[in-house]
């Protein structure tokens, strides 16, 4: 059914059939050496990746202490039975998927029940590339396509955009440069590939909400021909049906007239219509097929990411022959086990977490978006439960100003990356640097509070082991004591602000705002 050029028709010829799990394979493939990650190393790893947060230092101390072979599968097991999984899934990928564009409480709502009630990959997308806006638990999902179709002052709207987001985000390809021409450095990539999917997605119109649909919505024209492109660079004219990159075209069907329409259009009722023919539909079933390799290769390459810090292929979206896998095997063996297995991403996540890859001392660095910040902060300072039940801290002091919300909307201003830009790494910014620094968040949070860190630290003869356990989630070493101890010894006389100071350094260092 699909054109794959090169490796994309690739098939790894070594069988993988057994009841292996898929773990036992990858580490098979990968041949990890070196040392794997202490017990405290890999309890801040997994719990950021899988809560989106750090543990207290009460659960630190109880995995460090526990002496149970198989206590890091239990852990991981347990993180991704608990509610927070799914919650944490939802925030990882609504920066990757949406980029920052907006929010939207049905857009998370439906995300979050996606991954709580471990709906397989292939009907969340169909979901998102078909929305239906008539069922309340479904229609969350065209938030992908609505808000992508949003006109932005006086600009057109981008149906380019949302074609090229299509391809990025499902297949893992870069079509942008193909919509006047061939592609100039992907040979791979055709003038054909991005007008197929672009016949789709100049034919919607975005809709208001109205008593019938509860949200924005969108409608499909009628298609009754192939869509006629040319080449900008060599007046070559070119014509598509619908399609999927790389596969066959959607036969238009030969109605017309009344026969075309399910629902007539009617200026007096101001009704749009409804095609019997539903190129979106079409695209929404092709797209996801376990038949399309490049869907589950794409997938399980940005999982992959997500868990380990780098990519099997880089960047995520630029699958192509000249920019191969940097393991082309375990990409292949990734991609058809998920395929294999319905496309369940918490089977996938959890195979990845019990690798000996992922669990390895020298992973790959990767910074915390702005949502596990915020939430591995407000732990770490023990406001989190003060904050999320909503209790006023100091009534008629500074409950309205520092809400959750408000903590929220202050991290993500100062620590996400911009809109439209894919959050692959850290952004460095002058705001950035200087909100640890300057923020009256970050400062009304290291003041002393009943229950809080610095008011527990504040009751210790010796607060150095809960102070490291409870920021970075491990003991400190034999200098940093020394520093600690000197530190609040020239400083005795104000305790609670030297230990405040020492609770900030670390909240500013590197190790805080990584997850390996």
């Amino acid at each position: 059914m699909f054109r794959h050029v090169l490796w994309f028709a690739v098939l790894i010829t070594t069988s993988w059939a057994g009841d292996d799990a898929l773990a036992t394979k990858v580490d098979a493939l990968m041949a990890v050496r070196g040392t794997q990650a202490d017990d405290a190393t890999f309890l801040r790893r997994v719990w950021l990746d899988f809560d989106g947060g750090i543990p207290t230092a009460a659960e630190a101390r109880a995995f460090l202490a526990d002496k149970a072979k198989d206590k890091r599968a239990k852990l991981i097991e347990r993180l991704m039975n608990a509610s927070r999984f799914a919650t944490r899934m939802a925030d990882a990928f609504h920066v990757m998927l949406m980029e920052r564009r907006g929010e939207n409480d049905a857009w998370k709502a439906w995300l979050t029940e996606c991954f709580k009630t471990n709906k397989p990959w292939d009907a969340m997308v169909r979901e998102m590339l078909a929305p239906d806006f008539l069922d309340e638990k479904k229609r969350g999902a065209g938030y992908f396509i609505t808000r992508r179709l949003e006109k932005v002052g006086q600009q057109d709207t981008d149906y380019p955009g949302l074609t090229r987001d299509v391809g990025r985000m499902f297949m893992g390809i870069d079509l942008q440069c193909c919509q006047c021409h061939r592609h100039l450095s992907v040979d791979d990539y055709k003038q054909i590939d991005f007008n197929g999917l672009f016949a789709v997605y100049q034919n919607l119109k975005l809709q208001t909400a109205d008593e019938k649909h509860k949200t924005p919505w969108v409608s499909e024209g009628l298609i009754a021909a192939k869509y006629e492109f040319v080449s900008v660079l060599t007046d070559k004219k070119g014509q598509t049906a619908p399609r999927v990159p790389f596969g066959e075209e959607v036969m238009i069907p030969a109605s017309t007239g009344d026969d075309a329409w399910l629902v007539k259009p009617d200026r007096k009722t101001k009704e749009v219509g409804q095609p019997k023919f539903s190129p979106l539909r079409e695209i929404a079933t092709r797209l996801p097929a376990p038949e399309n390799a490049l869907f589950a290769k794409n997938i399980a390459n940005r999982v992959w990411w997500l868990l380990t810090g780098k990519g099997i292929v880089e960047p995520l979206d630029l699958h192509h022959t000249e920019n191969p896998p940097a393991h082309p095997e375990l990409l292949d063996l990734l991609g058809k086990s998920l395929t294999e297995h319905h496309f369940d991403l918490r089977w996938l996540i959890r195979e990845i977490a019990l690798t000996k890859h992922y669990q390895r001392a020298d992973a790959t660095q990767r910074h915390l978006i702005a949502e596990q910040q915020l939430r591995a902060f407000l732990t770490a300072t023990g406001e989190a439960e003060r904050l999320e039940k909503n209790t006023k801290p100091d009534v008629n002091v500074d409950a309205a100003k520092y809400s959750l919300a408000d903590f929220q909307k202050a991290f993500a201003a100062a620590l996400a990356n911009p809109a439209k830009e894919p959050e692959l790494a850290a952004n460095p910014s002058l705001r950035s640097a200087l909100f640890l620094r300057n923020s009256d968040h970050v400062q009304w949070a290291l003041k002393p509070r009943a229950g809080n860190l610095i008011d527990r630290l504040a009751k210790l003869p010796d607060p150095t082991e809960e102070l490291y356990l409870t920021v970075l989630t491990r003991l400190p070493e034999a200098d940093e004591t020394k520093q600690l101890h000197d530190w609040l010894a020239k400083r005795s006389n104000n305790k609670q602000q030297a230990l405040s100071d020492s609770a900030w350094a670390l909240f500013s260092s590197t190790e805080f705002f990584v997850n390996h």
